[in-house]
């Protein structure tokens, strides 16, 4: 079967939002689900089909989307900061989505999802955290050498290599410094909502004890931090799917009740 063309959503800047949407049926009342990917990610990826097989199976609505400079949406990626993919996912948020909804964010769409469920609380009902990545870029600027330093201050622009995709990523200055406006740890944290961090110890992007620290800053008392022993950063190997399955389901059923 061919692949459904994307649906898209016009920015006021002349940009266009690439995203997927299906809808709930009448017998699964709650909140919808939102995908939030991760830094040169797309909605193509494993964890958002998954999702949204996921979504369909029970009956839940669901949107996943492509940030400016991602996957099918406009714009190049050297040209997105933190704060801009945060108001794409806010206007996806608040012009696609109907009623409350669980984010799922992975890796930077973990720091994007804290963003927005503190900026919307009366919209998002739960979250849950896949390796969640807020303040990343202090951590990039943390390892770059003396000379990439220099490279990144006088060129605007650094290629670094990925270990996660034959293309290299492209770290702007602007990429950095807007970071900055956008950070959360230490907390505290203004979010009230349920909170799942899913946490693989293996992770070479994103320290385990990441996890440990969303969970103290956030201000939710209903946190739980789930620490995969042997899961790496992806956690989409099938068993990991399961668990994250698992992970939502729970947290309908205590949504519901």
């Amino acid at each position: 079967m061919t692949a459904p063309d994307p649906q898209f959503l016009d920015r006021s800047d002349g940009h266009r939002i690439a995203y997927h949407r299906s809808s709930a049926s009448k017998e699964t009342p709650g909140p919808g689900l939102m995908f939030l990917g991760g830094f040169m990610s797309d909605m193509t990826g494993t964890k958002a089909m998954a999702l949204e097989a996921y979504a369909q199976a029970q009956g839940r609505a669901f949107v996943r989307f492509d940030y400016l400079g991602h996957g099918q949406s406009s714009g190049a990626f050297e040209d997105g900061t933190i704060g801009r993919w945060l108001d794409d996912a806010l206007v996806v948020l608040d012009q696609v989505t109907l009623g409350p909804q669980v984010l799922v964010g992975s890796s930077m769409g973990g720091w994007i999802s804290l963003l927005a469920a503190r900026a919307r609380p009366e919209r998002v009902a739960g979250l849950v955290g896949i390796a969640a990545a807020p303040d990343f870029t202090q951590s990039m600027w943390d390892g770059f050498t003396p000379a990439q330093r220099e490279a990144l201050r006088s060129a605007g622009r650094l290629e670094m290599p990925s270990e996660y995709s034959d293309e290299p990523y492209i770290i702007t200055r602007d990429l950095i410094e807007d970071g900055k406006n956008h950070f959360l740890l230490p907390g505290p944290l203004a979010i009230d909502c349920p909170v799942r961090l899913l946490q693989g110890q293996q992770d070479a992007a994103v320290p385990w004890q990441t996890a440990l620290k969303i969970s103290d800053a956030v201000t939710s008392d209903d946190v739980a931090v789930t620490l995969v022993k042997s899961g790496d950063h992806r956690l989409s190997e099938p068993h990991d799917l399961a668990r994250l399955n698992d992970t939502l389901t729970r947290l309908f059923q205590e949504l519901a009740s």
